[in-house]
Parts: structure tokens; C-alpha cells; sequence
């Protein structure tokens, strides 16, 4: 049995910009976080059942590997030529479709396990490699590179999608306090709106040379919030953050709307000084920067608005950052 956890995601600035139709002219960027919220998979060889089982929201239990239904699963099997004879089970620290890549996370944690039952060792280049191969090329998903990179590699990064398909993973390493302080201003409010990404990116993807310009600017930002960052200028966070936003909310007409917008609203007229909505947006969590003096009241203000609006699962996530990214955390193959 093998089991393996890959982490979640913040990402603050570039998103949009590791799609292949934009860094094949110039370098994308993002600036990205692992978080202390988790993605685990078990797997688990059958040699005596020959058969092949799946357990997420639903449990699969199936004899060939074509009736089996989850795509990601179905099509890492047929890659590695896995017909029969192993079960694989995923649990999560959040639900899915909440912006925060978790469905990039499982694909580095499937490939990086199933590679680890043949008993090949995966560097974190070669697991995000072969997410990317697997929702890209083999699934066709209209995604980027990022979320497979910071799941892989874990830490804060900036990390740079080149022209030739290299991509360069520079570690951010901010001094012990700023990074607390920097914590402690970060507010993630879940909206309780769950939504599938796929046709946000489609239009986004399908944009990308009418938007060129706008994803430039996205990508160059990087380096001014690096700067931020690493100087603990807190304002300066809140500030870039929003301007990204109103960036990326150009991208795509359902990248926002106005449950979206409303709670946004809220957020900065209770004290918060900037944010942005994770991921493709249209729903999802939203990252806030609050003066943690003011905390509570953005919480309870945010939290108000979603019971009026019969958001019932809205809630406050509390998360850190975390250095580690995907990895074997038990494999009993191993002597």
C-alpha cells in the first residue's frame, strides 16, 4: 500500500499567464503558495482481485479498465498499461472546485503514487511533468502549468514558464516574521459557490491573443509583488493583489459575478484593504488582506451577507503556508 499527499494552493499574481498559447511568445509568471490543506491518495496493488476499484465521492468497482468513469484515473491506468488488480482511494481536506487547484494536486499525487508502486522515485520536475501530460495532452483539459508545479514542489515560489517548455521554479525565501506577518493579515473566505472551471478557462484560453497585453502585465507583476513580499510591505500585497483582480475579471466574462462581486464589496468595506478570488473564479474562495484588527469584523460581515443570500456553506478557512510538496508518505513496499 502506498499512500501520498499533495498540497493545495494559493496563488497570488500571473495566473492565466502558464497557458502554452501565451508562454510560447514570452515567459509566463506566477507567485504561488502551497497551504496546509492536503489532497491524500491511497493505492493499493490487488494481485489476487482482478479487478480495478476507485473510491472519491462515489465508489467504482469494475472489471475493465474502459467502464471505469473517472477520466484522470481511467486514463493514468492506460498510460502505465495498469489493466487490473489495484484500488485507489482519494480523501481531501476541502471540497473540490473551490479555486484552489485540488484537482491538479490529485493528478501529482496519482502519477507520482502509481509511478511509486513500480518503484521509480519521481523528482517533483518529473511529477509536475507528468500531471501536466495527463490533464493536458492526455485529457485535453483547457489548463495551465502552475497548479502541478505548486503542488509538486510545495513552498512559495515564483515560477517562470518559458518559450521552449522549460519551466523554472525559483523559491521566495521571506524572513520567519514577514512571513507571519504576511499570514496574519490573509483572510480566505470559501463563497460556498462550487462551480466546474473548464468553461471559464475555455474562454479565457480562446482569448488569449486579444488579451496578450493584459496577460504581459499579469506576468510582469511578479516581480513588483516579489518585491512586496519580500519587504513585508503589506499595503503593497493588498494593492498588486487588487489590481490583478481587476485584470484577471477581464479575461473572461464569468471569471466574476454579482454574488461574487457583492461579497468582494463587503470584504473591503469592512476594513479589508485588497484581495482577489482564487483560481478561475465564478465562485470558489476569495483571499482578503485584513489588518487582523479588523478581522473579525470582515469575517462577520462576509459571514452575514452569505446567510442572507442562502450561501449555507460559506465559512472562513483558516490556512499556512507550507514548504512541502507532494510526497510518499508511506509506502510499505519499502523495507
Amino acid at each position: 500500500m502506498i499512500v501520498v499527499r499533495a498540497p493545495l494552493r494559493v496563488s497570488f499574481v500571473g495566473g492565466g499567464t502558464d497557458f502554452a498559447n501565451f508562454y510560447t511568445r514570452t515567459p509566463g509568471r506566477v507567485i504561488s503558495t502551497a497551504i496546509d490543506k492536503w489532497v491524500y491518495l491511497v493505492i493499493n496493488k490487488t494481485p489476487m482481485i482482478d479487478r480495478i476499484s476507485a473510491r472519491y465521492s462515489i465508489t467504482e468497482t469494475v472489471d475493465k479498465l474502459d467502464e471505469l468513469q473517472h477520466t484522470r484515473i481511467k486514463a493514468a491506468l492506460l498510460d502505465l498499461g495498469i489493466e487490473k488488480g489495484i484500488e485507489i482511494g482519494s480523501f481531501a481536506s476541502l471540497p473540490t472546485k473551490t479555486g484552489l487547484g485540488s484537482s491538479s494536486s490529485f493528478s501529482v499525487a496519482l502519477m507520482k503514487g502509481l509511478h511509486a508502486s513500480f518503484g521509480r522515485s519521481l523528482t517533483s520536475y518529473q511529477a509536475a511533468e507528468e500531471a501536466c501530460r495527463l490533464e493536458i495532452t492526455l485529457l485535453g483539459e483547457p489548463i495551465g502549468k502552475q497548479d502541478q508545479y505548486a503542488a509538486a514542489f510545495g513552498g512559495l515560489n515564483r515560477i517562470q514558464f518559458n518559450p521552449d517548455h522549460s519551466v523554472e521554479v525559483k523559491p521566495i525565501l521571506m524572513n520567519y516574521h514577514v512571513q507571519s506577518k504576511l499570514e496574519g493579515h490573509l483572510l480566505m473566505f470559501f463563497t460556498g459557490i462550487t462551480r466546474f472551471a473548464s468553461k471559464i478557462l475555455i474562454e479565457q484560453k480562446n482569448s488569449i491573443s486579444q488579451k496578450f497585453d493584459t496577460l504581459r502585465e499579469m506576468a510582469d507583476s511578479t516581480f513588483d509583488f516579489e518585491k512586496v513580499l519580500l519587504k513585508g510591505d503589506i499595503k503593497g500585497v493588498a494593492r498588486i493583489l487588487h489590481s490583478g483582480w481587476l485584470l484577471k475579471r477581464s479575461l473572461a466574462s464569468a471569471v466574476s459575478n454579482s454574488a461574487i462581486d457583492n461579497l468582494y464589496n463587503i470584504g473591503i468595506g469592512a476594513g479589508a484593504l485588497g484581495g482577489k478570488v482564487l483560481g478561475a473564479g465564478g465562485g470558489g474562495c476569495i483571499l482578503f488582506v485584513v489588518p487582523p484588527k479588523k478581522r473579525s469584523r470582515v469575517s462577520k460581515e462576509l459571514l452575514k451577507e452569505s446567510a442572507r443570500s442562502g450561501l449555507s456553506q460559506a465559512r472562513v478557512i483558516p490556512f499556512r503556508f507550507v514548504n512541502f510538496g507532494t510526497e510518499v508518505v508511506f509506502d510499505d513496499q519499502i523495507a
